[in-house]
């Protein structure tokens, strides 16, 4: 391995040479890059290969070549690319190879692969693509999706070739069936090329121009018939928008919608959506700013019309979703009309309301409303609501996170009580409630004394389940280094370091926070490396190489302990783990790391 990496490093030779002769890059700046080429080689030819190293190596030659651009662009200089860039070009290419080789599947790997050639190996991204496109897997559709349709674009843009283009959606649409983006840019491709030609032929008959690919649009409309979806129909419908000879196209999927979609939330929220782009002004002559906000609240009102009559038709959590997601999108616009802003304000709370009294006002709306009564300052309202959600979810931990943070926030004299409270509730769930412990503790610290806050604590830690208790005892750690010093923190570290589960950034912190001490010791670091190791040196080589490390650098290390814990390391490391530690360590004791 090692000789095949010194090849590969001297083959990088020339280049470099060449970088230095022309004053692109100083001696330092090459020196800098063989080392970083060093570490990155070692990782790549390991017997256990790793996809981010692949990816790692790739980026670092990427930066490389837009650092000579711009260096070169600085300088003036344009020469001797062939024995600079295109060497890197090269490389990069070679590594793409190797790792779509390996993860043949990954078509992100693919995507970039194609990117790069089409930035800067023109005449190879088809290729890629094309070996990418052969690839039948049922994963990663959207993906793949995505790079036929990068595909057809090129032949449609770039080759003016909308047969092509059209051949190229057509065989993906018959490896994925399935895809609605895939049917959605076919589409919007044949209106592309319909409005190309209508635009050509100027000179014929409008009856003439309406018939300009008809029979591969009417394809189109009966395809997306085989994707039952109302999201679908609607993409399209937007699709169609876009282009201004598609009204028939654009009333007929709209009759389909509510044909065959008259239940459906989305069919209404669109139907309500639309009065917003009827009726506007026609008149020619000179509007006032008064005259403008009343056109538009005239045309909120409409909307809102249709949002009722459809609360009543579908009164489901789903309808008043989209009704109150439309009322927050308009209150939430900028306007310089006081008026105008007031009566968003007004008819969104209003909408709330009734949707609350429903029953039918979805969890994750709450919060939004008490947002809105805390900003408009009904605060009083405010705490109703947030009682009332707490009652109707009674079992939520977010509903009693979202009812405490305003009662803390009114700074409320019933905190204390709501949590009791709270947890009286919630009791009988095993996970889920540290977001409420973290919310108590913290706001104890400001408002309690540290005897009650460190007992909080302590209560959080037999409260909370194994796995949520790990970041409760960093908490305290944290907390107890801020308000007690080190003798405080060593005392909280001696009563949890054997109460597990631990966390590795728990004895990282007391780590962290020996190293700030005047007189840190190199005892007491080996102790909590020792701790750390004993729970995590099965599964984290930087924790050896940092200890390793600890001993070569504090003046009370050891360095003559370094090969007793590269020993224990390669005993205790699982898997490809060894591996890893091991070209770090070499890379350790050359300096290069």
């Amino acid at each position: 391995m090692a000789e095949r990496i010194e090849q590969r490093l001297e083959d990088r030779i020339p280049e470099l040479e060449q970088l230095e002769r022309v004053g692109l890059f100083t001696p330092k700046e090459i020196r800098a890059v063989l080392r970083k080429a060093s570490a990155l080689e070692y990782k790549i030819q390991r017997r256990a290969l790793r996809k981010e190293d692949f990816v790692n190596y790739i980026q670092y030659e990427i930066n490389l070549l837009e650092l000579i651009k711009k260096r070169r662009a600085r300088i003036g200089y344009s020469f001797k690319k062939e024995e600079i860039e295109s060497s890197i070009v090269h490389r990069v290419h070679s590594l793409f190879k190797r790792a779509t080789g390996k993860w043949k599947e990954d078509v992100q790997l693919w995507l970039s692969h194609v990117a790069f050639c089409k930035q800067w190996v023109i005449s190879k991204w088809v290729l890629v693509t094309s070996h990418l496109l052969c690839i039948k897997t049922n994963s990663f559709i959207s993906s793949v999706a995505a790079l036929w349709i990068m595909a057809a674009k090129w032949e449609m843009e770039t080759r003016l070739s909308s047969e092509s283009a059209r051949h190229l959606f057509l065989r993906a649409l018959r490896f994925h069936p399935e895809c609605p983006k895939l049917y959605q840019e076919y589409f919007r491709m044949e209106l592309m090329n319909a409005e190309k030609q209508r635009k050509e032929k100027k000179e014929f008959e409008q009856a003439k121009m309406d018939l300009v690919g008809p029979l591969n649009l009417r394809y189109c409309l009966l395809m997306y018939h085989t994707l039952e979806s109302v999201e679908f129909r609607l993409a399209v419908l937007s699709i169609a928008k876009l282009f201004d000879f598609t009204q028939d196209l654009q009333k007929e999927i709209l009759e389909s919608l509510q044909t065959e979609y008259a239940d459906d939330p989305l069919t209404w929220d669109y139907m309500a959506r639309r009065e917003l782009d009827l009726g506007s002004l026609k008149s020619t002559e000179p509007t006032t700013k008064q005259m403008k906000v009343s056109e538009m609240t005239q045309r909120e009102e409409r909307c809102c019309a249709v949002f009722e009559e459809a609360v009543t038709a579908v009164p489901t959590e789903d309808m008043w979703k989209c009704y109150i997601t439309f009322c927050l999108e308009r209150c939430n616009r900028k306007t310089n009309s006081e008026e105008l802003k007031q009566k968003r304000l007004e008819r969104t709370l209003s909408v709330f309301s009734k949707a609350h009294e429903s029953s039918l006002l979805p969890e994750s709306l709450y919060k939004q409303w008490l947002q809105l009564l805390l900003e408009s300052n009904l605060s009083e309202k405010a705490t109703e609501v947030a009682e009332a959600a707490t009652k109707r979810f009674s079992l939520s931990a977010e509903m009693w996170q979202m009812r405490l943070q305003v009662l803390i926030q009114l700074k409320n004299d019933n905190v204390t009580q709501c949590f009791e409270e709270a947890f009286k509730h919630l009791k009988s769930k095993v996970c889920g409630t540290l977001p409420l412990w973290a919310l108590w503790v913290e706001w104890s610290e400001g408002t309690n004394s540290k005897q009650d806050t460190e007992a909080l604590y302590q209560r959080s830690l037999h409260a909370t389940a194994p796995a949520e208790s790990v970041t409760m005892k960093e908490k305290y750690l944290d907390w107890a280094y801020r308000n007690g010093g080190y003798k405080k923190v060593k005392r909280v570290f001696t009563s949890l370091h054997e109460n597990r589960p631990l966390s590795l950034d728990f004895f990282r912190k007391m780590i962290q926070i020996e190293k700030e001490q005047e007189s840190c010791k190199m005892l007491h670091l080996r102790e909590y490396y020792e701790r750390a190791l004993r729970e995590f040196g099965s599964t984290d080589s930087d924790l050896w190489l940092d200890y390793i490390k600890e001993e070569l650098s504090h003046p009370q290390g050891k360095p003559e302990n370094c090969g007793s814990i590269h020993w224990r390391a390669v005993k205790m490391l699982q898997g490809d783990l060894v591996e890893d530690f091991i070209s770090k360590y070499t890379l350790l004791q050359t300096g290069h790391l």
